[in-house]
């Protein structure tokens, strides 16, 4: 079970309506993209939400984690935080991956395969190749 996470909390009272603004930072696990190994992210969060005083049915000027007067800080910090996801968690970001060959990790075990198996549906150009 995830843990607490220490956040900041700032709301403002603007002549128009009021600004919240939340900051916090995720520490996710989860395994690399390339090397399947263990990754480790930190993300800093910051999101700014708006309600307008009075929105007059326009939804660009209430946040939809306000609800009669209470703020839904567990959705709004959920949907800040997958936001802020990249599109690839690495271990690191010079990961060599893995081994398309073997399935070794490049990153303990750099190497390379002398012999590449050749796919047998290039056989016919590779003929033509050696007659040029």
């Amino acid at each position: 079970m995830p843990g607490t996470v220490p956040a900041e909390l700032a709301i403002t009272k603007a002549a128009t309506g009021t600004v919240f603004q939340l900051a916090f930072t995720a520490r996710l696990h989860g395994p690399c993209y390339r090397c399947l190994a263990d990754a480790v992210l930190e993300l800093p969060i910051a999101a700014r939400e708006y309600q307008a005083t009075n929105p007059e049915g326009s939804d660009e000027l209430r946040t939809p984690y306000l609800r009669d007067d209470n703020l839904d800080l567990a959705a709004w910090a959920r949907d800040a935080l997958a936001l802020a996801l990249p599109n690839k968690i690495l271990c690191r970001a010079d990961c060599a991956g893995l081994c398309p060959v073997c399935g070794k990790d490049l990153n303990s075990e750099p190497h390379t395969h002398d012999d590449e198996p050749s796919d047998s549906r290039w056989a016919a150009l590779e003929g033509l190749r050696e007659k040029l």
